[in-house]
């Protein structure tokens, strides 16, 4: 960070919206990709979003059945998630005009390639949470050792 003073530096670290992190002269096209990347995970890699697109993964469903079948996510939350997941183009919401209308969420080809790397997600956590737990509870003694 040579090409700013010490003080200009500071300054910037405290006002900037990122907590510090500054866009490196020279690199814009890789600072545009983090933030085009952080923006579109913020959107798809949240707990309900990875855990509906895997439910829906098995076949289209109806909300009950989906809510059923997530687990404890309230109402508000599932109609929330699936709001975004057809607006980013990952669920498509299909209504029968039947009394009472049946509505139908099911993924649709982008939601399709994007359960790839959820299915392969969901693999690795399945593989490795034993080893996740066993480094937690290491870490838990070693602070408590500290305290």
């Amino acid at each position: 960070m040579a090409w700013f003073p010490n003080e200009t530096r500071l300054q910037l670290i405290f006002t900037c919206p990122q907590g510090g992190t500054l866009q490196q002269p020279g690199n814009p096209p890789e600072t545009a990709n983090c933030v085009l990347i952080g923006r579109m995970l913020s959107r798809v890699t949240d707990k309900w979003t990875v855990l509906i697109v895997r439910v829906l993964g098995r076949g289209p469903c109806r909300f009950n059945a989906l809510r059923r079948q997530v687990g404890e996510i309230s109402q508000k939350v599932l109609a929330s998630s699936l709001r975004d997941l057809e607006e980013n183009g990952f669920v498509s919401r299909t209504v029968t005009p039947v009394n009472p209308p049946q509505v139908e969420y099911a993924l649709t080809e982008l939601g399709e390639e994007f359960l790839r790397p959820v299915r392969a997600l969901a693999e690795w956590v399945l593989e490795n949470h034993s080893r996740i737990d066993e480094a937690r509870a290491k870490f838990a003694e070693r602070r408590s050792e500290a305290d």
